[in-house]
């Protein structure tokens, strides 16, 4: 792997993570354009670049995560005196209890092994392309919805689970993860930012959960990392981090005073360049 395609690749992430586009299937047409989609050793990459987009939301929304640290005891504690009513929780241990069983979906996928079939996908330009197209369709549909005014910690636990299923379905390499979950935010009454900041949290045991599964790949095995090849592989996950905050305050910015009519344009065009290209090559 050049210096430069992990640098590419770490842009690609970092944009295409938060903003409603679908970072998977970004990477996935790049890689696939440049022969590189195939291999353990590629999928472990791709996680690296999501680590460091992980990164980027600890930075951005530091406060929120680190509040969750004591929440968690606070709650255990509770929990333990039979204090089961969301009435007896602060707004931090309710933010963990909403993460929680948004991330449920997750965990059933990674238990039944599904996500190797889903990663299958990545090979096959012609689907993301379609499934990209889909996913303009719904960033229309998210700009259709009325006006919400819930907040995160208002958030009802069923409907919180509602959002963690939308975040299951985007594991389809095409299919935004901040555009479909900000959709079901929505959907589920948030306000806009709240929707987006439930969005880009949800995102951290998702990535965590990834990485233990897929990063040991490039410490043993045939997709083992030699150690002159660490610094390109850390330099596409630096870049991602990079990009990702830009990329974060631009969505936090476009949520309060625009829509997302223009990032369905674009997955419309991305799609069809997909669809065109499998064809012709």
């Amino acid at each position: 792997m050049t210096l430069s395609f992990s640098i590419l690749s770490g842009v690609i992430q970092g944009l295409a993570e938060f903003l409603p586009i679908s970072s998977s299937g970004h990477l996935a047409i790049f890689q696939n354009i440049f022969g590189m989609s195939d291999g353990s050793a590629i999928t472990a990459f791709n996680v690296l670049l999501h680590v460091g987009t992980l990164l980027a939301v600890l930075i951005v929304y530091w406060r929120d995560v680190f509040s969750l640290i004591p929440a968690f005891f606070t709650l255990c504690k509770k929990l333990f005196a039979k204090k089961f009513g969301f009435r007896y929780y602060t707004e931090s241990e309710r933010l963990l209890i909403l993460m929680v069983i948004a991330t449920l979906p997750l965990i059933v996928v990674a238990a039944l092994g599904l996500d190797d079939y889903l990663e299958a996908i990545n090979g096959c330009l012609w689907a993301i392309g379609a499934i990209l197209v889909f996913n303009g369709f719904v960033l229309i549909l998210s700009d259709r919805i009325g006006k919400q005014d819930t907040s995160v910690g208002a958030l009802k636990p069923l409907r919180a689970l509602c959002v963690g299923l939308c975040q299951m379905c985007a594991l389809l390499p095409g299919l935004s993860r901040s555009g479909s979950t900000i959709t079901g935010g929505l959907f589920m009454g948030l306000k806009r930012e709240d929707a987006v900041k439930f969005s880009f949290l949800l995102s951290i045991p998702a990535i965590l959960g990834a990485a233990v599964l897929e990063l040991p790949e490039l410490f043993s095995g045939e997709a083992a990392v030699s150690s002159g090849e660490w610094g390109v592989y850390i330099a596409g996950a630096a870049v991602a981090a990079i990009v990702g905050v830009l990329a974060m305050k631009l969505l936090q910015y476009i949520s309060r005073k625009a829509n997302f009519s223009s990032f369905s344009f674009y997955c419309f065009a991305i799609g069809v360049f997909a669809i065109v290209y499998d064809i012709v090559r």
